[in-house]
């Protein structure tokens, strides 16, 4: 019997078949990357980067989650390249003016901060997208998260594509099935997608990414009209009015803004996902896989640790096979060297 159009097992998983189909061959394999790279040119790198992210995360926790953000916004960019940090001049245009970037990223000076450290230990050594894919770790690790080890020896491109900024990375009002087509371009999975959202646990939204979900009836569809969620809803309208505010933040995790935790994957359970792209991996009709794979993270805040870590390292392996062969390691972050 054929199977009938209903089945969203059978139309989904034909979906992400071909997704899948299509995301192979587009790499030319794993990066020649290693834990010891810089063993020997700058055996001081980790700390470095490390004791520059303590400051930055002590004088305001929400660096962790710009840090973060910067790290994945540079990878579904031509793979983790540093391109994202490159500014516009008279022969580059870079990706920071892009539609996904230009009001949501932040944190360039942490990164120039620890660029001049290292140009001052190691000059000419150290790559800006190696140091933003180490800082991202220390990040999460300064505000409660896991611990992973990161593969190093990434090239910094002399490149930038605003127009793969505005076509690869994901939106806060797509489609599941939109969103999932994109991690799977990069060679991520299902799982992976679901876990790295984990991150949105410490992130900030802006009212402009919220207010669709919070005015148009969808929160309180999948939030159930319950009490608490209303008086949730209610603070949410106080910060984000219908009209102007655009630039005001709100906490995707209110309950524990500045801890990576797993509470951000109970808030989807309840319906309290701020943004709608995050919420539909629970409670959209298409989202039976990544709905289970919510519940297991929000029973379970090891099972989470341990798949955001893994998920990590295959963010920052994602590679720009060209910066491999034609790269440079960059003496500032926003500037190709002359």
């Amino acid at each position: 019997m054929a199977p009938s159009l209903g089945s969203r097992p059978f139309v989904v998983q034909l979906l992400l078949l071909v997704f899948s189909v299509l995301s192979t061959g587009l790499r030319a394999g794993d990066p020649p990357l290693t834990l010891d790279y810089y063993k020997s040119a700058c055996p001081t790198v980790f700390d470095i980067v490390k004791k520059e992210m303590e400051c930055a995360v002590l004088s305001d926790p929400r660096n962790a989650a710009l840090v973060v953000r910067l790290h994945f916004h540079d990878c579904f960019v031509q793979g983790c390249d540093g391109s994202v940090l490159l500014e516009d001049t008279i022969d580059l245009t870079g990706e920071k003016n892009a539609l996904p970037n230009i009001h949501s990223l932040k944190g360039f000076r942490i990164v120039d901060r620890i660029k001049n450290q290292l140009e001052s230990e190691c000059p000419g050594i150290v790559s800006c997208a190696d140091l933003l894919t180490i800082a991202a770790r220390d990040a999460v690790i300064l505000v409660g998260g896991p611990y992973w080890d990161v593969p190093l020896g990434r090239k910094d491109s002399v490149t930038a594509s605003p127009e793969l900024a505005d076509a690869n990375i994901p939106t806060p009002n797509e489609g599941l099935l939109k969103i999932i087509s994109k991690f799977l371009y990069q060679g991520l999975s299902v799982t992976d997608m679901v876990a790295l959202s984990g991150a949105h646990t410490i992130g900030m939204a802006r009212c402009e990414n919220v207010r669709e979900r919070i005015y148009s009836g969808e929160f309180e569809a999948t939030s159930g009209f319950n009490p608490p969620s209303e008086s949730h809803l209610s603070n949410l309208r106080s910060t984000c009015p219908p009209v102007g505010g655009d630039n005001n933040v709100t906490a995707m995790d209110y309950v524990t803004p500045e801890l990576f935790d797993n509470s951000f994957y109970q808030l989807l359970l309840k319906g309290e996902g701020v943004l709608n792209s995050d919420q539909e991996m629970y409670s959209s009709l298409l989202g039976i896989e990544t709905g289970e794979i919510v519940k297991k993270y929000a029973a379970d805040p090891i099972a989470f640790f341990e798949q955001f870590s893994e998920s990590m390292v295959k963010l920052g392996n994602i590679p720009n096979d060209e910066s491999f062969e034609n790269g440079e390691v960059r003496k500032n972050c926003r500037f190709v060297n002359t």
